[in-house]
């Protein structure tokens, strides 16, 4: 059974780094798309960044620059890099991956862990 457990998020003074982590399990780790969404209150689910089976990665425009995903195929598991953080980047995020780029692409679909909270103060 697909099990994503994500790690990492807490409370950052803006300009600060956090670096959050998600453990995965039950799926073939290596064949897969990764992605981390975000969820702010009262805003919609966003992508933020994907990383493929291949390595190459892609972002938001809001925090190219800024964050970094990565993943390490021996350990299962994906990361999220994320500098000179921002209040507007406060949000649940959360880790995701789905049989296919679509899925994992998609703000429905897929299999998702449940998220860890990053706070941004000014």
């Amino acid at each position: 059974q697909e099990r994503l457990v994500e790690s990492g998020g807490g409370l950052v003074q803006a300009g600060g780094s956090l670096t959050l982590s998600c453990a995965v399990s039950g799926i073939d780790f290596n064949r897969n798309a990764m992605a981390w969404f975000r969820q702010a209150p009262g805003k919609q689910r966003e992508l933020v960044a994907v990383i493929r089976s291949s390595g190459g990665s892609s972002y938001a425009d809001s925090v190219k620059g800024r964050f970094t995903i990565s993943r390490d195929n021996a350990l299962d598991m994906v990361y999220l890099q994320m500098n000179s953080l921002k209040p507007e980047d406060t949000a649940v995020y959360l880790c995701k991956t789905g049989h296919t780029l679509g899925s994992v692409r998609s703000a429905t679909r897929g299999y998702w862990g449940q998220g860890t909270q990053v706070t941004v103060s000014s």
